[in-house]
């Protein structure tokens, strides 16, 4: 699986230990950024970046970090088509894909450590949706909340 990695400053250390994680368990990563973690930058750019490279079939999966990983997932959840949860617990990582079809891990580098974040991803990338006739019909409403909004309603 194709999976996009992005990170702000303050989580751009967790970025790099993922990184190699990741390609370890024979995916294949796109990283946009951050590229250096030395200077202040902003957790929207890369929520964004993430969320585009989703959006566009670029990668099928994407993992953002930030400090708490609040920012990062309030920013990603406004692109359309984006599910992003912040998960520190194993059971949110694989449930939000098994359930709600998160497309979108977070995670705040100031709230857990490398070893939970490796356990983390590795349940996110090894769920799949399950198509339950629940689970279908609830993400259909999400989507229809979406496209509500969209429509300027």
């Amino acid at each position: 699986m194709k999976i996009v990695l992005g990170a702000d400053h303050a989580g751009f250390e967790m970025k790099q230990s993922l990184l190699a994680y990741v390609q370890g368990l024979g995916h294949e990563v796109l990283d946009v950024g951050a590229f250096d973690g030395s200077h202040p930058d902003d957790y929207p750019d890369f929520a964004q970046a993430v969320g585009e490279a989703v959006r566009s079939g670029r990668a099928e999966r994407g993992i953002l970090i930030c400090g708490s990983g609040v920012g990062a997932s309030v920013a990603a959840n406004k692109m359309l088509g984006i599910r992003a949860g912040i998960c520190h617990d194993t059971y949110s990582a694989h449930q939000g894909v098994e359930h709600d079809d998160m497309n979108v891990l977070v995670l705040g580098s100031r709230i857990i450590g490398p070893e939970l974040a490796r356990e983390l991803a590795r349940a996110f990338l090894a769920a799949r949706f399950s198509g339950e006739e629940r689970h279908v019909r609830r993400l259909a409403k999400v989507k229809a909340i979406e496209a509500r909004f969209l429509a300027g309603d």
